[in-house]
């Protein structure tokens, strides 16, 4: 096992219950050899995210234990939220910082995604540096389809997954589990229902619609009065938060929309925040907890 620590951001569809994502939290903050550093839900995506490090043997375990928890007490058949998802624990990312390599967490997805599969009976899907289909590297082209669409796109032979059944498991789904340089999940709040020009943002500046590199994006609708463009930005050295956010700005005032705020889910590097970017950004709820090296001290 690696000696050298290793983060995990597990994505859980499940952000309205406070009860089953305490217990989430706790069964993973009670687990050897792990930190959970921060966790955070949204009603509207219906998900949580939780951010831990550890040892390789310590965020194995508390994978496995975060699953027990979710297999218990999620069930996706009743579930509803803005964000497209796959299964109850959507998709697992391991992440090397210091003194640990990706190699090691590729062979740590894969060992996981393994055990995932034998003591859950949940079909296991590997991405992006864990895998060697070039189908199934990207998280979106994976979870198309949505929990849904699940049991169709099993049927496929170009769709059976890394490990487990070959068909979804009834109530969690299955999951996506991999390998991954840090990324920062970011978002834009428009003062706009409109959730089509959410959408057609979201198309002009993300990476696949020859937008800006390493922006992955979509709209959705927050409430009734505001809908958002969800952001994952993939290297945030090629394209810093702040590049996306003048983006989004633009585009939204060429649609006659104005940009309410911004957010950012979890946890990112120092180096990622210019200063003052809290207030050019209009960063809602934002504290200097979430910046990486400061949980990690």
């Amino acid at each position: 096992m690696s000696a050298g620590l290793i983060e995990c951001v597990p994505n859980v569809s499940e952000g309205r219950r406070r009860e089953v994502i305490s217990r989430m939290a706790e069964s993973i903050a009670a687990t050897s050899g792990v930190r959970l550093l921060n966790h955070s839900s949204d009603a509207a995506h219906n998900r949580s995210v939780f951010t831990f490090v550890g040892t390789a043997a310590g965020v194995q375990q508390a994978v496995l234990g975060l699953f027990e928890r979710a297999v218990a007490d999620i069930d996706l058949r009743g579930h509803e939220g803005v964000h497209p998802r796959l299964g109850a624990v959507d998709v697992v990312p391991f992440i090397p910082l210091t003194g640990a390599t990706m190699d090691e967490c590729v062979a740590i997805a894969k060992t996981t995604g393994a055990s995932i599969a034998e003591r859950f009976g949940v079909p296991v899907y590997l991405y992006e540096e864990a895998s060697n289909n070039p189908i199934r590297k990207r998280l979106e082209d994976i979870r198309r389809g949505a929990f849904e669409g699940l049991k169709e796109k099993m049927s496929l032979p170009a769709w059976t997954p890394d490990f487990g059944p070959k068909h979804p498991h009834p109530s969690v789904g299955a999951t996506v589990v991999g390998a991954r340089q840090i990324l920062i999940a970011y978002n834009v709040n428009l003062d706009s229902d409109r959730l089509d020009i959410a959408k057609a943002i979201a198309r002009t500046v993300r990476q696949s619609s020859g937008g800006l590199p390493f922006v992955k994006a979509m709209g959705v609708r927050l409430d009734k009065d505001v809908v958002q463009v969800s952001m994952n930005l993939t290297n945030y050295e090629r394209t810093p938060m702040w590049v996306a956010y003048d983006a989004v700005v633009r585009e939204a005032e060429r649609h006659g929309v104005k940009v309410r705020g911004s957010e950012l889910i979890g946890l990112l590097p120092q180096a990622a925040l210019r200063p003052g970017d809290e207030t050019y950004l209009r960063l809602e709820g934002f504290t200097s907890s979430q910046i990486l090296e400061r949980q990690l001290d």
